[in-house]
């Protein structure tokens, strides 16, 4: 078993891996409550871009942090882990257990306490910045930070823009202000982190049926109703929803795209679960088996 219930499982891993079917079934049995740690599920009108829990499944345990978000709305990991903080004290509150889980690294990281963030907001930066955008691609972009931060750009596929300009914006703000930032560490919540570990070929199996699922259920149809200028537009499946909408590939290339890019997403995110602090890879199988049949070592806060 977990320790007493303010002990807070952390349960990540790439995408496809069973993440939310898992926090479901052992939000169930622990009488839990789950707090969400993707970067992208926080955006409203997404479900099928983001594979968002579906309103049967959030009907069965209570999620925070789910769909909150015009997609337009920018959001930080600062923001987040003071927002996660925040639901788990009401769960605790309430005398539940929380379970945070999403692919989401950055986020994961902030919230445990393992990395330095800057919350600052500078209007005029992020529109300079903005204005280089406009200018330079993406690979330029990712040039400059690499220059500036070559640790934080290593983690950042030049072509992801939106964190790119993120991290730029963290590496050119003046410093923050002194103070402890929100964590589970700095509040001295104790927690687990449990990276789900999948055999590469049922990963691949299980994104090929995730490709035809969000398909056959409307994901170019989402993508055009959220729009290309979107802050959350580069959400995985809506470039690829884009090239095909503007006549660049056929349904089965589409098909093909959307499949290539959540393998690399799900390479990308098992990169950086590596390099992850103290965190437990397991099975599913063996994560229902650990928590629910013998105690787990603690990480201490």
């Amino acid at each position: 078993m977990l320790g007493d219930f303010q002990t807070v499982l952390v349960l990540t891993g790439p995408t496809c891996s069973g993440k939310t079917a898992l926090a479901l079934e052992l939000a169930e049995r622990l009488d839990a409550e789950i707090v969400g740690a993707d970067s992208r599920q926080i955006y409203r009108d997404m479900p099928i871009a983001t594979a968002a829990p579906t309103r049967e499944e959030q009907a069965r345990v209570r999620h925070h942090l789910i769909g909150f978000l015009d997609p337009h709305e920018r959001y930080s990991a600062a923001r987040y882990a003071a927002d996660a903080l925040a639901a788990i004290a009401g769960i605790h509150a309430r005398g539940k257990r929380a379970i945070v889980a999403g692919g989401s690294g950055f986020y994961v990281r902030a919230l445990c306490g393992d990395v330095a963030l800057s919350p600052a907001y500078d209007a005029t930066l992020r529109a300079r910045l903005a204005r280089e955008a406009r200018l330079h691609s993406p690979e330029v972009l990712h040039g400059w930070l690499a220059a500036r931060d070559p640790r934080r750009a290593a983690l950042l596929p030049p072509g992801d823009r939106y964190r790119v300009m993120r991290a730029l914006e963290i590496v050119l703000a003046p410093p923050a202000s002194a103070g402890p930032q929100p964590s589970l560490r700095a509040a001295q919540v104790p927690f687990v982190k449990v990276a789900l570990d999948v055999p590469q070929l049922e990963l691949d199996e299980r994104i090929e049926r995730r490709v035809d699922a969000m398909l056959a259920a409307g994901l170019v149809e989402e993508a055009e109703h959220v729009g290309r200028d979107a802050v959350a537009a580069d959400a995985v499946g809506y470039p690829q929803a884009f090239a095909f909408l503007s006549g660049a590939c056929t349904r089965a290339e589409l098909r093909a795209l959307l499949a290539r890019a959540t393998r690399r997403y799900a390479k990308r995110q098992r990169t950086w679960l590596r390099s992850e602090p103290a965190v437990c890879w397991a099975t599913p199988g063996d994560v229902s088996h650990s928590i629910c049949g013998r105690r787990m070592a603690v990480e201490p806060t």
